[in-house]
């Protein structure tokens, strides 16, 4: 078997299957797509789960990349054994629909044997203990002896993951022969060390699980191998593990030779050897799609992957930045199957730089620290950092956890985890609530406070809605970066840009950037210092980076219905001084593509004929189709013109003046070309926000026949309700008004003449004192504007009297006590007795000495209560 480079071995691999009608597929980013179930691309089928699926049509039904793959489930392994690392690159071939079982194995077969060379005795292949199919395919086909083909079970050789597409697989197992075998008698395909290796797995999807693990055979079968590309050059290189094949050789020889030692010499710092030969592979390649250090997500992995290989570094006795000279190296080794890397060289570096700097400043201090935690709890007879300590060295000298575990643990010390994760939790809520009350520009004030102060944008949107740029400064929510990859939500500032931002009142445009492959949705253009232009959006598709050339394309419909909102309020202003007066003035304004908002200085609100002569001055300047001239002078000039400068606002020795017929106003913003492409103008709402300071809310162009046409379909709906023509409306309205007073008035008559109907004869009940004729009744009556007029009617038939009835209304007591004014003179008070009585049935109550009423939850008590009214107007009027 020839020796072959790892360069050679993934070109070979690729090459074979374009010879066997494969589409060769670059490597997709390390940044998932659409994918949110993953940090990190971590499989050669991850970026094509959506051909699996069938959410996407592939470009070809067979297809073949080398994928570039970070896993960190067992970083902590990484370093301490030869065969962990968090970077490697699985070579694959994947058929969708296309062929299967009978064409993978031998595609897999042929290329080990006859391209690779590798000898077919020291091949063994193993198949799921109830395929049958493969079995017999390896066996009748391929040629393989029975005894050389091994059946496992379900954990070894069956691929699913819950409910879905799964199925059976067939891996091919390495002799890498005795040297690096167990030596026991047993050993064979399956035993736990070195000599037996897998390198290819094919997967054969050929049915789906309901998630009960009830199987049916899938009608679209597919086909999903990986080879790991390290470890096939480790059996072609008879390499002890995957750092010693030749580019990873070749990286830790470097590293090696920069701290003065020799590999294999040492096992603690053959440990650390690894761990950098590892980790500034993988941070390289994750820089080169994008990806950035954070606190967050895939850029905290980045960042504990850095600061781990800092740290080693310091171990190997490194005294002096090394990350950006080891990932030059690693870019020259790796440049020939990714040139991006060569392309993103210097952004890289930068970024590697940085990081290394920014820990270099804390880490002695935040080792000392350390040191003196350690040494407090020993003191204590303790083994175990509490949480609050490791988060205090997490957020004040920026130690990952793992870090902090890692070193600890070689001292025999263990970490309170979940008091360190209650601690993260406790900050991340506070930083919610505080996030609550500013917006996105508030919040991250201090992120374009680190921007470079030389850097500057130039406007060029008031002439034109697409132009060309670069990027010259990017962040995201934290921090200045040097690129945003996919999903990531940020702000990027180029040179140029006719993207307007928020200011004067106007709503920044929104819109896309393109820059290559990458693209950059602008949900909001702001104002920041140092006449800088930030776009703030997030990335929809690649990746955007510092230096890109950009093509940024505004929103041209936003900007159109602004300009018209904006030019309007220039109209409204000069006809408000017209009709209420020269002491208008703009106090405050806001118009975006939906709706104006103007705030002026007036101290009533304004009348019906005031807000219509408004409108009509407005629409009137529209009709007129006047030019919207912009001129460029000095502000003095400007003063001459007459122009309205905004109260308050700071403006620079040359200004903007904009005229519209009689309208001239120092003005910054976009705006129409001729007046009537406003439309027209209506006037929604008028209102006081302050002590002297009115708003007025409006509508114009498309937003206002969009209201004109909302308004005229509840006018219809309304006709249709009451059976009538839109223009009979009115009067059908006044109409049936006029019935239901007429209905309401007969139905309070008629329930009146229900409840005295059922008191019967209980008027012959009443008694006589002094004069005066009372009675107390429990009566029926619907509500209490009944009962009332049943006291009516009672008196006028019993003549000077004092009344009290009891009722049950709505579930709940109700008690109502009526005295004449004869009675009155006798002595008898209503509001008296209807306070002494109102406890009787758990309520209060009061009024008039001629009228009052109470109500309570005891119905039950209403007789009781009664019973006492008898007595107390017996004592009143005796």
């Amino acid at each position: 078997m020839q020796v072959r480079g790892v360069n050679e071995l993934r070109r070979m691999f690729l090459e074979y299957f374009e010879k066997n009608g494969h589409l060769r597929m670059k490597s997709f980013s390390l940044v998932p797509h659409n994918d949110n179930s993953l940090l990190l691309i971590n499989s050669g089928m991850a970026p094509l789960k959506p051909y699996f699926t069938g959410q996407e049509i592939p470009p070809r039904r067979r297809v073949t990349t080398c994928q570039k793959c970070i896993r960190t489930g067992d970083i902590e392994n990484v370093g301490k054994t030869a065969r962990h690392g968090t970077f490697f690159e699985m070579l694959g071939n994947f058929s969708f629909g296309d062929y299967f079982k009978h064409e993978a194995i031998p595609f897999a077969w042929n290329f080990l044997t006859g391209e690779v060379g590798i000898d077919p005795s020291r091949l063994y292949p193993s198949v799921y203990v109830d395929d049958e199919e493969s079995f017999n395919i390896w066996r009748d086909e391929i040629g393989i002896d029975p005894s050389r083909i091994f059946k496992f079970g379900k954990e070894d050789n069956f691929w699913e993951h819950g409910a879905g597409p799964c199925g059976p697989c067939s891996e091919i197992y390495y002799d890498r022969g005795e040297k690096y075998g167990c030596g026991r008698p047993g050993c064979t395909v399956g035993c736990e060390c070195d000599r037996f290796v897998e390198i290819w797995n094919i997967v054969f999807t050929q049915f789906n699980n309901d998630g009960h693990n009830n199987y049916t055979e899938l009608v679209q079968k597919n086909i999903d191998t990986g080879m790991g590309l390290e470890r096939i050059a480790m059996v072609v290189q008879d390499e002890e593990s995957i750092y010693t094949v030749d580019t990873n050789k070749a990286i830790l020889e470097y590293i090696a030779d920069l701290c003065g030692v020799v590999y294999h010499t040492d096992h603690d710092k053959d440990i650390s050897l690894r761990i950098l030969t590892d980790h500034i592979k993988s941070s390289t390649f994750m820089i080169s799609d994008g990806i950035m250090p954070s606190n967050e997500g895939r850029g905290y992995v980045l960042r504990r992957i850095i600061r781990r290989a800092v740290r080693h570094g310091r171990k190997l006795g490194i005294d002096h930045d090394f990350m950006p000279d080891m990932a030059k190296r690693v870019i020259e080794l790796n440049c020939d199957g990714y040139p991006e890397l060569k392309e993103k060289q210097s952004m890289i570096l930068e970024v590697l730089a940085n990081e290394e700097d920014k820990f270099n400043r804390t880490i002695d201090e935040g080792m000392n620290i350390l040191n003196d935690m350690a040494k407090a709890a020993s003191e204590k007879g303790e083994k175990k950092l509490s949480g609050e300590d490791a988060f205090k060295l997490y957020d004040t000298y920026g130690f990952p956890y793992d870090l902090t575990e890692e070193i600890l643990g070689d001292r025999g010390f263990t970490v309170d985890r979940e008091g360190f994760d209650a601690c993260m939790q406790e900050q991340k809520q506070k930083a919610r609530s505080a996030r609550k009350t500013y917006t996105y520009t508030g919040a991250d004030a201090t992120v374009y406070d680190l921007i470079d102060p030389s850097l500057t944008s130039e406007f060029t949107g008031y002439d034109r809605l697409e132009d060309e740029g670069t990027v010259i400064c990017l962040t995201t929510d934290e921090e200045v970066t040097q690129a945003l990859t996919e999903g990531q939500r940020g702000t990027v500032i180029t040179d140029r840009t006719p993207f307007y931002a928020t200011k004067g009142g106007q709503q920044g445009d929104s819109g896309v950037i393109v820059c290559g492959e990458g693209e950059f949705a602008v949900s909001d253009t702001i104002a920041l210092k140092g006449g800088r232009i930030g776009h703030v959006g997030t990335v929809t598709r690649g990746m955007i980076s510092v230096g890109q050339k950009a093509e940024l394309r505004v929103n041209g419909a936003q900007r159109s219905a602004t300009a018209r909102n904006h030019s309007a309020t220039h109209l409204l202003q000069h006809a408000l001084r017209e009709v209420l007066g020269e002491h208008v003035e703009q106090s405050g304004a806001f118009y975006d593509k939906d709706r104006l908002r103007f705030d002026f200085t007036h101290f009533k609100a304004m009348t019906p004929a005031e807000i219509a002569e408004t409108e009509r001055l407005v629409n009137k300047a529209i009709s007129e189709n006047t030019d919207v001239v912009t001129r460029i002078m000095s502000l003095e000039d400007a003063k001459k013109t007459g122009a309205m400068a905004l109260f308050g606002e700071k403006y620079g020795e040359e200004v903007r003046v904009v005229s519209m017929g009689d309208s001239t106003e120092l003005c910054g913003g976009t705006h129409v070309q001729h007046s009537g492409e406003i439309g027209a103008f209506r006037i929604i709402s008028e209102s006081g926000i302050a002590a002297g300071v009115r708003r007025i809310e409006a509508l114009t162009s498309d937003n206002l026949f969009a209201y004109y046409r909302s308004i005229e379909n509840e006018l219809l709906e309304a006709a249709s309700v009451v059976k009538a023509q839109p223009k009979e409306l009115t009067r059908k309205l006044s109409q049936l008004m006029d019935e239901l007073r007429e209905l309401k008035s007969e139905n309070e008559r008629l329930k009146t003449e229900l409840a005295g109907n059922s008191l019967g004869d209980a008027l012959s009940d009443a008694k006589e004192l002094n004069g005066i004729r009372y009675i107390c009744l429990k009566a029926d009556a619907e509500d209490v504007n009944s009962l009332r007029g049943l006291c009516d009617s009672i008196a006028d038939k019993l003549g000077d009297c004092v009344i009290v009835l009891g009722a049950e209304i709505g579930g709940k007591a109700t008690l109502i006590a009526s005295a004449t004014d004869g009675a009155v003179k006798k002595g008898a008070m209503a509001g008296n007795i209807i306070r002494e009585i109102a406890p009787v049935v758990g309520g209060k109550g009061g009024g008039r000495p001629t009228m009052a009423q109470a109500g309570g939850p005891d119905v039950a008590a209403v007789p009781a209560a009664l019973e006492k009214a008898a007595e107390i107007i017996a004592a009143q009027i005796g």
